[in-house]
């Protein structure tokens, strides 16, 4: 009997908290709906370091402090501060993506293969981070280091069937019209025998854009006086160079066009804007396994992402994320055998200061070099530039003989013959690369500001894009 009773009070309190639930259960889901608006910011600002995983953040990190004296916002404001996540890369046909499946997955949610921008494997096109920003009546701004229409800034705003389709890609810009496209990249907006045109169509697209009331702005001295219009900067025929090599009369640094865009994008943007911006170099010095390259292009990326942290200081309402795309190179700065004589461990070498010393008195990037070598080098042109290009450093037999063959030594090396000089420079400072491809590492993601609890954990890549889009437009 004593048990009967026990069972129908108990009975009764569930059915009482059954009730007290549902009758909250309105209430509680208009405050997650309420919070879920409030954490959406009103800009967007993501700094994307093509090639960047977190060996090449620790990179930027370690150098900084001890070359540079200062912190390194990516890893010391922003992941340190703010959220952090992991990111699978792989892509619909491959577990190694490459970066136009990446960024198509980023921008859209939804994987494709290799080659692919934006569009499903079966040719599908899905709504790019740019579109459904700009359908919600945000500016919007496409900056990178690479061509204006290459893979990645494609990807988060247009469509092909293939990343080669760069005329196409460029007319869908047009057509898109983003309120600040900067970068390199001349070549697909001019026609064939008009500068280093390439378009086959006879079109002038930098008169185009013109036409539609852009400020055109092709050296860096004028992009400091851009207003408040849209704007078309386009600063080379093709990529733009590496900070170790970067003339300032010719190429702005990615803070310099970090700050001109969000000049430009913050005025008149009652919605706010997104912004998308990409050091492609990183990337760049991994394929060429050029460490020396990698370091200053880390920093001048870090320094955009100073610009952007600025801005958000005087402008609260901004979510910056800082993420890459996959690892590139297989990177590893790591102890190694000073030569081949013995394997005791007297014979080994742990990298110190001494060794970044070395490194940093490297002059110029390996794609300098390889221009300097020429197609065929002779052995005296190829003793000229190391000890021109590459002071305290020695070139072993069999790197020497590879170089003036045009072969290369492993399978997975194939930039010929910056994979060469940059095992030479590995020999010496530790510095080692494991390919001139891309690898599975996953991609970090650090984000801070509203909404940045999106980009929290373990994910992958379309979670990213869906995680953007959620923010874009909250409804």
């Amino acid at each position: 009997m004593k048990l009967s009773v026990h069972r129908a009070a108990f009975a009764a309190l569930a059915m009482l908290a059954l009730a007290v639930l549902n009758a909250c259960a309105p209430v509680m889901h208009a405050r997650h709906h309420h919070e879920h608006q409030a954490k959406a910011p009103k800009n967007i600002i993501v700094l994307f370091g093509d090639g960047a995983a977190s060996t090449q953040w620790e990179l930027g990190r370690y150098t900084s402090r001890e070359l540079r004296n200062r912190p390194f916002a990516v890893t010391d404001v922003v992941m340190r501060q703010g959220t952090l996540g992991l990111m699978s890369t792989y892509s619909a046909d491959s577990p190694v993506t490459d970066s136009a499946a990446a960024a198509s997955a980023m921008s859209t949610g939804y994987k494709t293969d290799n080659d692919r921008v934006s569009v499903t494997p079966d040719g599908k096109a899905v709504t790019t981070v740019m579109e459904a920003a700009k359908a919600r009546g945000k500016r919007i701004g496409l900056v990178t280091t690479a061509t204006v229409h290459d893979a990645s800034p494609a990807a988060f705003s247009v469509h092909a069937k293939s990343r080669r389709e760069s005329q196409a890609i460029v007319d869908q810009l047009l057509a898109l019209e983003p309120d600040v496209l900067m970068g390199g990249g001349r070549d697909y907006f001019l026609p064939q025998g008009k500068g280093g045109g390439r378009r086959n169509d006879g079109r002038d697209v930098i008169s185009a854009f013109a036409a539609k009331g852009y400020a055109v702005v092709q050296e860096p001295a004028a992009l400091a006086k851009a207003g408040s219009q849209r704007l078309l900067a386009l600063f080379n025929d093709t990529d733009m160079g590496h900070e170790i090599d970067r003339d300032p009369v010719q190429e702005p640094s990615p803070a310099e066009m970090a700050a001109a865009a969000l000049r430009v994008l913050e005025a008149n943007s009652p919605d706010g804007f997104v912004l998308f911006l990409e050091d492609e170099n990183i990337d760049t010095a991994g394929h060429r396994n050029d460490a020396a390259a990698l370091v200053r292009d880390l920093w001048a990326f870090d320094d955009a992402v100073q610009v952007a942290l600025e801005f958000q200081r005087r402008v609260p309402d901004t979510l910056i994320i800082v993420t890459g795309d996959h690892e590139t190179g297989g990177l590893s700065w790591t102890y190694a055998q000073k030569d081949l004589s013995s394997m005791a461990t007297d014979n080994r070498f742990y990298p110190g200061r001494a060794h970044l010393d070395l490194l940093m008195s490297i002059r110029g990037s390996l794609a300098k070099a390889a221009d300097a070598l020429g197609r065929k080098p002779d052995a005296g042109t190829l003793a000229k530039v190391v000890a021109e290009r590459f002071p305290g450093f020695t070139l072993d037999a069999d790197l020497r003989e590879a170089i003036l063959g045009g072969q290369t030594i492993e399978r997975n090396v194939t930039y010929l013959p910056h994979g060469l000089l940059g095992r030479m420079v590995a020999r010496q400072t530790g510095f080692y690369w494991g390919t001139s491809g891309h690898t599975t590492e996953p991609a970090v993601v650090g984000a801070i500001g509203p909404g940045a609890s999106g980009f929290r954990g373990y994910m992958d890549n379309t979670d990213f894009a869906r995680a953007l889009h959620r923010l874009i437009d909250p409804r």
